[in-house]
């Protein structure tokens, strides 16, 4: 089994799901006591986010590819970001170490056209649904992305920052999704890719009013488990 380097704390909150699901995969696949061998640099999430708020992304990217050399120093045979708004700076990150970066959206991509789907609505925060680095990776797979309109861009960018990564789960917030989610279907998404890993803290599938439902922290782990083990027998 390959040992996978997670970069986390950004949030916490969903580094801990990545933590349960690739130990989880890992059981149901191997099973008995088998468990997931990884390694974790969780940074502080409030530097980040600062970097973020003042445009500051290569300095960002600097601590994240930071944090993979450690990883692949500490015997990372692969690295993952565990968060969909830094992959901004995937390619900084990628570029700092020897050992594959399995980046989230090329996973979340096959997942969606495995589906046999070609437009999605995007959720995220509004780095993610507003910028053009996470919605080009799915475009490069085929994938034609909608996302909310400003007024529900700026709904969801709130609760992610002001509650999902502080561990706050709401109900009124979860019915403003599903009613965000609505008006995508609305606009014509087949599916709804979220792209904030905070967001499966808040929203599963049993709360989407569309069936095809794509959460990207699960979508990501499972990746990591098929190649953590590719060569086991």
């Amino acid at each position: 089994m390959k040992t996978i380097g997670l970069i986390g704390g950004m949030s916490w909150e969903s580094s801990a799901e990545y933590y349960r699901l690739l130990n989880e995969l890992v059981r149901e696949r191997l099973g008995g006591l088998h468990s997931a061998r990884c390694l974790l640099h969780s940074v502080d999430f409030a530097e980040i986010e600062e970097f973020q708020r003042a445009g500051e992304w290569e300095r960002a990217g600097d601590v994240l590819a930071g944090a993979a050399k450690g990883l692949e120093a500490a015997g990372a045979d692969l690295v993952l970001i565990c968060t969909n708004t830094m992959h901004k700076v995937a390619d900084q990150v990628a570029a700092a170490v020897s050992v594959p970066l399995l980046h989230l959206g090329d996973a979340t991509a096959g997942a969606v056209r495995a589906r046999g789907i070609r437009r999605v609505g995007l959720l995220g925060t509004a780095f993610t649904m507003e910028q053009d680095f996470y919605r080009d990776r799915l475009r490069s797979h085929g994938l034609e992305v909608v996302i909310p309109g400003a007024e529900d861009r700026a709904l969801v960018h709130r609760v992610i920052y002001d509650e999902l990564c502080l561990g706050v789960v709401r109900d009124e917030s979860r019915t403003a999704y599903r009613d965000v989610i609505a008006r995508l279907v609305a606009d014509g998404a087949e599916g709804v890719v979220l792209g904030c890993t905070e967001i499966e803290l808040l929203i599963r599938q049993e709360h989407s009013p569309v069936p095809v439902f794509f959460p990207t922290t699960r979508l990501h782990a499972e990746a990591a488990v098929t190649a953590a083990l590719a060569d086991t027998p």
